[in-house]
């Protein structure tokens, strides 16, 4: 291991933390509010913390996996445990663990929270916060890395350690210029969805909190009521398209650009999420009828709303899902095991996967039927290697694992087991409320110390997709040779 290489990369994206804290802190200042003294401090302590790891040198500039994997799970505690500051030293979140879980829920594009009025934050912080779910949407290490490639030689590592799904590419030949272009495409679908939610009626201000959580399917709201207390359909149904969308592989967008239409419709993952959507709204719309009078119409809206918010981990909320028949919560708790595509801003264990599995199933019970027969497990029409095969079942044991683990953990607390159960699902696949007393109207709050930790590590371990803060662990990836 180079540590020091590892240390260089984490200056920098500090480094880039304390720019992008500079929005909120101009938004204290024109409010002149109280929160502006925080976010001097948190701005100065992350720049010099910055300054001083990138002044590390290392004679060897290339990166490796175990560099790549290890930058990565340090920068995103790094920035965890700073980000945290103007929560805590502005007095808005007392507690540090609250702060940083806070801030975690931020940049993991959880949105699970422990602020139970929400409504009485500065609008500093309030930017601050739901700023994370932006930053952590798309991944500020793939933003750093259009700056790295001359520091460091093989910056596709921090790539696949920070992208969500089992194998991200290349889009053009130079990694750098794949990160501007995954960013570009990211920031122009932002400020589209601003714009429309703003003309739907929406202030301006609150269409970039909103924005914000939506792009990175987050869910970080400014309002009790979430979306809901706008009472609006218009944006309701943008929100809601802009969740699906965003749930995307963005790869697709890339061939939308370049006018390959073929490759979308061609997408097995793609066909894969539009069906499970589908079929969701469908099943939920028909089972929750009774709860909107019979009226079509708003049950269709609040439930697209819903399947959207849940299947992306976005975890916005126009009605209490708590109160729908116990066939619509298992239909929902179903889709926060699923999750987005792999390459989107979503969580979960990603579409890609579940069709690896369930491809793999079906295999296995044609190969046992005919034993000689030669067969390969193939998505778009390309033939899976046993790496991704292995990789695949590996991650799916260890988010087994993770979340049996958990629970048990967590119900020391003596919550409820379906509050228990949803607080884990909801953690470690970054969706943010679940049910019960952690459910869309509820909180984290009222969990204990240990069980806060855990939820905190079970969110890093979901973004990261568990391998890349796992092998920390491993005394094997800090020898030298």
């Amino acid at each position: 291991m180079n540590v020091k290489i590892v240390l260089k990369v984490l200056g920098i994206v500090l480094f880039w933390e304390a720019v992008l804290m500079v929005p909120s802190l101009l938004i204290s200042v024109l409010d002149n509010s109280s929160e502006t003294k925080a976010f001097i401090i948190a701005i100065t302590i992350t720049v010099l913390t910055g300054f001083i790891l990138t002044r590390f040198k290392t004679n060897r500039t290339e990166m490796r996996k175990r560099e790549g994997f290890a930058a990565v799970a340090l920068s995103w505690l790094a920035m965890s445990l700073l980000g945290a500051l103007p929560f805590y030293l502005s007095g808005s979140i007392p507690s540090y663990i609250d702060a940083l879980f806070e801030t975690v829920s931020g940049f993991t594009t959880t949105g699970s929270s422990i602020v139970r009025n929400i409504e009485i934050m500065p609008r500093g912080l309030l930017f601050w916060r739901s700023f994370t779910h932006w930053i952590g949407g798309m991944g500020v290490l793939v933003f750093t890395m259009a700056f790295l490639p001359s520091i460091v030689g093989r910056p596709v590592f921090l790539m696949r350690a920070e992208s969500p799904g089992p194998s991200p590419g290349k889009l053009v030949p130079k990694i750098g210029e794949s990160s501007k272009i995954l960013y570009i495409i990211y920031a122009v679908m932002t400020a589209i969805l601003i714009i429309l939610l703003v003309i739907a009626g929406m202030p301006v201000f609150n269409s970039f909190i909103y924005a914000f959580g939506t792009a990175g399917t987050g869910g970080f709201a400014m309002d009790a009521l979430s979306v809901g207390a706008y009472n609006n359909p218009w944006i309701e149904w943008i929100i809601t398209i802009g969740m699906f969308l965003f749930g995307v592989n963005f790869t697709l967008y890339f061939f939308i650009i370049k006018g390959d239409w073929k490759n979308i419709f061609k997408n097995e993952e793609f066909r894969l999420y539009v069906f499970y959507v589908l079929l969701a709204i469908f099943a939920v719309v028909i089972n929750s009828m009774l709860k909107f009078n019979n009226n079509f119409g708003e049950a269709l809206r609040h439930t697209a709303f819903t399947v959207s918010s849940l299947v992306t981990t976005t975890g916005y909320a126009t009605t209490d899902y708590n109160l729908w028949p116990m066939f619509s919560k298992s239909v929902l708790l179903t889709l926060m095991f699923f999750g987005a595509c792999a390459g989107s801003t979503g969580g979960g264990i990603k579409s890609i996967r579940v069709l690896v599995l369930f491809k793999s199933f079906f295999y296995e019970i044609k190969h046992t039927i005919h034993p000689k027969s030669v067969q390969k497990i193939k998505v778009d029409g390309k033939s899976i290697d046993e790496d991704t095969l292995k990789s695949i079942m590996i991650f799916f044991f260890a988010y087994i694992v993770i979340i049996i683990f958990s629970v048990i953990i967590v119900a020391l607390d003596n919550f409820d087991f379906m509050t228990s159960f949803s607080a884990v699902i909801a953690t470690i696949s970054n969706i943010g409320p679940g049910f019960e007393v952690v459910g869309p109207m509820g909180s984290f709050a009222d969990f204990s110390v240990l069980s806060k930790i855990t939820l905190i590590s079970n969110m890093i371990l979901g973004r990261l997709e568990i391998i890349p803060v796992i092998i920390l662990f491993s005394p094997e990836i800090w020898k030298k040779n």
